[in-house]
């Protein structure tokens, strides 16, 4: 007898669920011992590091010898085991953050950042937001961690908005955002710009970071009969609001804050469920005078930041010849962790 009601499928939808939610722990379970195997293998490494690299090159053979049909213990891997285990000296960071990552993220982060706390930060995100290898390629390789993290940013959030979403919002802007896609040419226009954007919106999404869901460009309001537009619109999962953009071409001017406030006010009326949280905006300028901004702020009664942004002047071009193409990043951004290889 064939079982076609909301009940069966509802049942069906839990089973599925927990199916795929014990692959997962298998895999990760997986993953999790190779990861702390390499790192304690780098740990013995570096116990005989005296014999210099003629100890990495002989183990490689012996391995192979010993495994012929295991991969994974080259001589270029094995180095990657020392570097691991020089790098991360607290076995409880490799087992609640490295074991997290497949070996090919660690790999990448081993190769391209310099401290341990620069490491972490970008670890730590990938787990969160689930970033492929791709997608953490990039961020490293366009110094989210320095922009991101360490950027000097402009807000009035934790004023306007309670805690978490105020040091969330914090968080999650940049300083400068690099749209290392839009060429940088002598008198482009905002909505050149904007229209650049919107016609490689993946990669201005990736850029953005993770949660952005792209409304609407020039997005229409009616206020007491008059029309008003909206450079960019977004939703944000994390944040559970709508994120206003407006995007200037020239040095940041008080009363950019004045109209985007003004944006914001009309959107929360508008737009917003009860269930929302409070709309934030975010000024994109060519320029930006820090104590401008934050005298701009002062008295602006809603949530905004205000950051710099660079064209592709910003990025060398050996770099961005490296960048994922838009194709990539929507096949890819919202891939699941995976063991690869090695």
């Amino acid at each position: 007898m064939l079982i076609n009601n909301s009940d069966y499928f509802q049942a069906l939808e839990r089973i599925k669920t927990q199916i795929q939610n014990a692959q997962y722990r298998a895999v990760l379970g997986v993953n999790r011992e190779q990861i702390m195997l390499f790192w304690n293998i780098g740990r013995i490494i570096i116990e005989n590091s005296s014999y210099g690299s003629s100890f990495i090159e002989n183990l490689a053979r012996d391995i192979k010898l010993n495994f012929p049909k295991l991969k994974g213990y080259s001589v270029r891997n094995l180095r990657y085991m020392r570097k691991f285990a020089d790098l991360i000296t607290d076995e409880e960071k490799v087992q609640t953050v490295s074991a997290y990552l497949t070996w090919s993220h660690n790999t990448c982060l081993f190769d391209k950042t310099d401290t341990i706390e620069e490491y972490l930060w970008y670890a730590t995100q990938t787990i969160e937001n689930g970033w492929s290898l791709s997608s953490l390629e990039y961020y490293v390789g366009t110094k989210t961690f320095q922009r991101q993290a360490l950027g000097e940013k402009t807000t009035n959030y934790e004023i306007q908005l309670p805690k978490p979403q105020s040091n969330l919002a914090t968080e999650t802007l940049k300083n400068p955002y690099v749209f290392d896609f839009v060429e940088q040419r002598e008198g482009i226009i905002e909505r050149e710009i904007e229209q650049e954007l919107i016609a490689n919106i993946a990669k201005t999404i990736l850029e953005l970071g993770t949660g952005f869901a792209f409304i609407g460009n020039q997005y229409h309001l009616e206020v007491s009969g008059k029309d008003y537009y909206l450079d960019l619109l977004f939703w944000n999962t994390k944040l559970r609001c709508y994120v206003v953009i407006e995007l200037k071409n020239t040095e940041f001017k008080p009363e950019y804050a004045g109209k985007l406030n003004f944006y914001l006010s009309a959107v929360d009326d508008m737009l917003r469920h009860e269930s929302d949280n409070p709309s934030i905006g975010i000024l994109l300028c060519k320029e930006r005078d820090k104590l401008t901004a934050e005298y701009a702020l002062r008295d602006i009664n809603k949530p905004i930041g205000v950051s710099e942004y660079k064209l592709s002047d910003f990025v060398p071009q050996e770099l961005a010849d490296t960048l994922p193409s838009a194709e990539d990043i929507e096949k890819r951004i919202m891939s699941k962790y995976e063991i690869e290889e090695v």
